[in-house]
């Protein structure tokens, strides 16, 4: 089994910062992909970024792009988000896919307000 834990998020200002972690436990060498989901209150759970094991192919939502940055290191995904708009508050999930698998994180809380 594989085991996710994200950490990271808070309450931040519009243009701000926060960078979010997500640590991964269990199994962890049969995670191919992982990627950073997110579900804002009354919308469905998006994708806003994968990076694949080795770290080498990432892709982020149209919306994240050139703000956002996603990578790992050995065992922890990070995400980088930068000049946040009110439009990116929402729950953040970490997930972790493997060839018979998939693993989610508890999600973290990510508030963009003045």
């Amino acid at each position: 089994q594989v085991q996710l834990v994200e950490s990271g998020g808070g309450l931040v200002q519009p243009g701000g910062s926060l960078r979010l972690s997500c640590a991964a436990s269990g199994f962890t060498l049969s995670i191919t992909v992982m990627s950073w989901y997110r579900q804002a209150p009354g919308k469905e759970r998006e994708l806003v970024a994968t990076i694949t094991r080795s770290g080498g192919i990432t892709n982020y939502a149209d919306s994240v792009k050139g703000r956002f940055t996603i990578s790992r290191d050995k065992n922890t995904v990070y995400l980088q988000m930068n000049s946040l708009e009110p439009e990116d508050t929402a729950v953040y999930y970490c997930n972790g896919k493997g060839l018979a698998f998939v693993a989610w994180g508890q999600g973290t809380q990510v508030t963009v307000s003045s």
